[in-house]
């Protein structure tokens, strides 16, 4: 196999060592998710208290894209990368000390590392496909960023399972050390393969190009802003205490179609090409991305509608929200091809850090309202508020460039 592998090209090479790194900390980052939630549930922590636990991992993102770009550029994506891996191995050492030191400033301070981390790590993988396909390929270009993509967010949900796993074979500690072991592995292979200065940029690199200047990436960022902002709003607290609350599931079956419903969105990011026409010769525009999240809003606001009436609450709820992790799946794999296809080749990771800071802002944002919306008014109104982001998102979308190119064949 090793033989297969070193006859392989140069950039088939890159590409499958970038897809295992990232593949490796996305599962430990999945994991260590699952873990905190479930083991601070234990200790007695209420939903809202475990949420604040991940509020310095979001804001810690969004300071982490916007500098991250800068550094990928000025250092090398192989330099972002391994920071992000050595950072995580950290993180996940921070929180093997004993369960009378794991305070809630600790476990934050542990988060906005493994925080920080996460943004290193995606913000490197996905500006390096970038350097590593070239311009006129981008059918190519959309395929591997649409199974990097994919991949990595079934491989999150893999990692809640995993989590819950670890957790009853080996206990928190035991779990947190087993990840950390694993992915320092990964890293000295990383430190050992992966290409020296990937991606960085020829000319000198300015602190104050962080700011994209690029008229397309900062509508494509804002657009993102609002569509991740839309999901997390009904996501990450609100639904799991609804399904406990509600519908009477215990952590097991929450916990369950959580993982689910992300392994399944990150299947339908991989054939997103598919879904999308690649196959008809013509790479998707900013008007698909825009058609896209129409499709998005209207099916949000039927759930919501749904959910205020309470009709088939448990049908509407779950088919609803399975139908808009499909469509959302095809959403987010569109936006992830059209920042790495709009930024510029040299110094990618500027542009692909400065939308990545808007992705994690929506993040938060979505976070912060997730709580507070739905101890406030519910789970409907947390739909109905995702059905307005999602508006936006498509009133935002219709200033994205246009532009109609043929597949080159070797994509």
């Amino acid at each position: 196999m090793i033989a297969t592998i070193s006859r392989l090209p140069q950039q088939v090479r890159q590409y499958m060592l970038v897809t295992f790194n990232y593949w490796n900390f996305t599962l430990t980052d999945g994991a260590l998710r699952m873990l905190v939630v479930l083991h601070f549930h234990q200790l007695g922590y209420s939903p809202l208290q475990i949420a604040s636990l991940f509020l310095f991992y979001e804001i810690f993102g969004v300071v982490t894209n916007l500098i991250g770009g800068w550094l990928g550029a000025k250092l090398g994506l192989n330099r972002t990368m391994n920071i992000g891996l050595a950072m995580q191995i950290v993180a996940l050492v921070m929180l093997a000390v004993p369960a009378e030191y794991l305070t809630v400033l600790w476990v934050m301070l542990a988060q906005a590392m493994s925080g920080i981390a996460k943004d290193l790590n995606k913000m490197s993988a996905k500006s390096a496909i970038k350097t590593l396909v070239p311009d006129e390929q981008q059918g190519a270009l959309y395929k591997w960023i649409a199974i990097l993509t994919g991949s990595k967010n079934a491989l999150k949900g893999a990692g809640f399972f995993l989590g819950g796993v670890l957790l009853a074979l080996i206990g928190f500690k035991g779990a947190v050390l087993l990840m950390a072991a694993v992915l320092t592995v990964v890293l000295l292979m990383s430190l050992t393969w992966l290409e020296k200065d990937l991606g960085k940029a020829k000319k000198a690199i300015k602190f104050r190009e962080i700011f994209s200047k690029s008229r397309g990436i900062n509508i494509l960022s804002a657009a993102r802003m609002f569509l991740f902002g839309a999901r997390d709003v009904w996501f990450v607290v609100a639904l799991p205490i609804y399904l406990g609350q509600v519908f009477g599931w215990d952590h097991l079956w929450v916990g369950g179609f959580l993982a689910l419903w992300v392994i399944a969105y990150g299947f339908v990011q991989g054939f997103a090409p598919r879904i999308t026409g690649k196959a008809s010769g013509v790479v998707p525009d900013g008007r698909a991305a825009m058609l896209w999240v129409a499709g998005l809003a209207m099916i949000t606001g039927a759930v919501a509608f749904g959910v205020q009436q309470e009709w088939q609450p448990q049908f509407t709820i779950v088919f609803g929200l399975l139908l808009f992790g499909a469509v959302f799946a095809v959403n987010s794999s569109l936006h992830s091809y059209l920042i790495v296809s709009y930024a510029k080749g040299d110094g990618v990771s500027l542009d692909v850090g400065f939308y990545y800071m808007a992705n994690a802002m929506g993040r938060l944002i979505g976070t912060v309202l997730s709580g507070w919306v739905y101890q406030t008014s519910g789970l409907a109104a947390c739909l109905w508020v995702s059905f307005g982001f999602l508006v936006i998102t498509t009133l935002i979308s219709i200033g994205l460039p246009r532009h109609s190119k043929s597949l080159n064949a070797a994509s």
